[in-house]
C-alpha cells in the first residue's frame, strides 16, 4: 500500500513542486483513504482522489493600496476555489506574511473534507494574502480590504462562493470587505460569514471553533467513560480560537493552565478563570497587546522566545494556534508527561512525525478536519439564517453546533475504529468526509 501512496505522491510533488504544506495534507489524507479506495474500485476508476487534490480554480491578483504616510504598497491576494460537489465554496481569508499558495491549497485541502464532515451543502475553499494587519490602522486596514473585495467580489456570491474569516482576519476586517462588496454589487446578500450581529451575523459564530474544539475533546473522553472534568488542560494560541476554547474548557469543569503568541507562553498553575480570560480578551482583541502583560498582572512563569507550552505537564492538549506547531518531540514530551487526549483547534498543527506517535501511542487524537470544524458549521448556520432572513437564538445556534459536533465524532467511530477497538481518528475524519464529495462527484460526471 505504502507504494501506491508514493506513485501517488510523486505525481503530487511533480504538479506542485516547493509545496510542502500542500504536499503534507495530501499525503496524511491518502495514507488513510488508498486502502478505503482500493476496496470500492468505482472511485479508483473515476480518478476521485486526483480531482479531489486537483483545485478547481485558482485565483491570484494584485492588491495595491495607500499607507497613512500616502506611500502605495503592493499585497498579492489569492482564493482557492477547491471542490464545489456539495455546495457553494467555503473557506476562510488569512491575512498574514507567511500567506503563500502551498499553505492556502493545504488548508482549501483539508476544508474540503472538513465540510464534508459537518453535514451540511458547502464545498471547499481558501484564500487571503501575504498582508499583515498587526501594527496598522483601522483606516490602512479599510483601504486594504476595499482593494482586496474590488477584486475578490467579481469571484465570489452567496451560491458561488463565500469566504469567512481565519487568522488576521476578524470581525473589522469582515466588516470592511463586506461594506466593499455591498457598494461594488449594489446587493445586501450572505456573501461572507463572521458579520455583525446587527447586519446578518450568527451568535455564536466567534466562539463557534474553540466550542466546537472542546466539545469533541468530551466526546473523545466519553468512548472511555470519561469527561473534562478536574482534567488539566494546555491552550496554544490566544487568538479567537484559544480564548473560547479556554472558556468552553473552564464552563466544563476543566483547568487550562497556559496561552500563548509568537513571543512566548504564560503558565499558571492555579489556572485561567473567566475574569482572567476577560483580561486576556480585552489584551488581544482591544489593545492588541502581548501575552506577557498577563504574566506581569497575575505574577505567573512567563517563557520568553518559545510560542508552544507542550513541555508543560497536562491531561488535555488544545492547540489553537497554527499548522506544524506540535513536533515529533513535542508529542513524545506531551504523552510523557500525561497527555492523553489531543483536539486540534488550528488547521493540522501536528508535524506527520507527530501524529505518527499520537496513534502509536493510542491516545485520544482529533484531528483538525473534525476537532476544528465547528466554525465552518456555524458559518454554514449563518448562511443558512442569512437565506431565510432570521435570526437563531444563542441557545438554538450552540445546540446546533454541539449536535454537528457529535455528529463528526459518530462518523470518525463509524470509519475510524480498529480491529482492537481503539478509534483511529484521523482514519475516521477523512474516509468520512471523503465518502460524500466522492459520491457527489460519481454523480456529477466528469467535471
Amino acid at each position: 500500500m505504502s507504494n501506491l501512496v508514493e506513485e501517488f505522491m510523486k505525481k503530487i510533488i511533480a504538479k506542485n513542486p516547493g509545496e510542502v504544506e500542500f504536499h503534507q495534507a495530501v499525503k496524511e489524507v491518502t495514507e488513510s483513504l488508498m486502502p478505503f479506495i482500493q476496496e470500492h474500485p468505482k472511485y479508483q476508476h473515476a480518478k476521485i482522489l486526483e480531482r479531489i487534490a486537483e483545485p478547481e480554480r485558482i485565483i491570484i491578483f494584485r492588491v495595491p493600496w495607500v499607507d497613512d504616510k500616502g506611500e502605495i504598497q503592493v499585497n498579492r491576494g489569492y482564493r482557492i476555489e477547491m471542490n464545489s460537489a456539495i455546495g457553494p465554496y467555503k473557506g476562510g481569508l488569512r491575512f498574514h506574511p507567511t500567506v503563500n499558495l502551498s499553505i492556502l491549497k493545504f488548508l482549501a485541502f483539508e476544508q474540503v473534507f472538513k465540510n464534508s464532515l459537518t453535514t451540511l451543502p458547502m464545498g471547499g475553499g481558501k484564500g487571503g494574502s501575504d498582508f499583515d494587519p498587526k501594527e496598522k490602522t483601522d483606516n490602512e486596514v479599510m483601504r486594504f480590504c476595499q482593494s482586496f473585495m474590488s477584486e475578490l467580489s467579481r469571484h465570489i456570491g452567496a451560491d458561488t462562493d463565500v469566504p469567512a474569516g481565519d487568522i488576521g482576519v476578524g470581525g473589522r476586517e469582515i466588516g470592511f470587505m463586506f461594506g466593499q462588496y455591498k457598494r461594488l454589487r449594489n446587493e445586501f446578500t450572505g456573501v461572507l460569514t463572521g458579520k455583525g450581529l446587527e447586519w446578518g451575523g450568527s451568535l455564536i459564530r466567534p466562539e463557534a471553533t474553540g466550542y466546537g474544539q472542546v466539545y469533541f475533546a468530551e466526546e473523545m473522553l466519553n468512548t472511555r467513560g470519561d469527561s473534562l472534568k478536574n482534567k488539566i488542560c494546555t491552550v496554544s494560541g490566544s487568538g479567537n480560537v484559544a480564548q473560547f476554547a479556554t472558556q468552553k474548557a473552564i464552563q466544563m469543569g476543566a483547568k487550562v493552565v497556559t496561552l500563548s503568541d509568537s513571543g512566548g507562553y504564560i503558565h499558571d498553575p492555579d489556572g485561567i478563570n473567566e475574569e482572567k480570560l476577560a483580561f486576556v480578551m480585552n489584551l488581544k482583541n482591544v489593545k492588541r497587546g502581548r501575552i506577557k502583560e498577563y504574566a506581569d498582572k497575575y505574577k505567573c512563569t512567563y517563557v520568553e522566545g518559545k510560542s508552544t507550552p507542550w513541555e508543560v505537564p497536562c491531561h488535555v492538549a488544545l492547540p489553537s494556534a497554527t499548522q506544524n506547531e506540535i513536533s515529533g518531540a513535542d508529542a513524545a514530551l506531551l504523552i510523557k508527561n500525561g497527555c492523553f487526549v489531543v483536539s486540534e483547534g488550528a488547521n493540522m498543527p501536528s508535524t506527520p512525525d507527530a501524529i505518527d506517535i499520537f496513534l502509536k501511542s493510542k491516545i485520544l487524537y482529533g484531528p483538525g478536519k473534525a476537532a476544528n470544524a465547528g466554525g465552518v458549521a456555524t458559518s454554514g448556520l449563518e448562511m443558512s439564517q442569512n437565506s431565510m432572513r432570521l435570526s437563531w437564538t444563542r441557545q438554538e445556534v450552540d445546540s446546533r453546533l454541539h449536535q454537528i459536533m457529535k455528529d463528526i465524532h459518530s462518523t470518525c467511530v463509524k470509519y475510524g475504529k480498529e480491529k482492537d477497538g481503539y478509534i483511529n481518528y484521523v482514519n475516521g475524519a477523512n474516509i468520512g468526509g471523503f465518502v460524500k464529495v466522492a459520491e457527489a462527484m460519481l454523480a456529477q460526471g466528469i467535471v
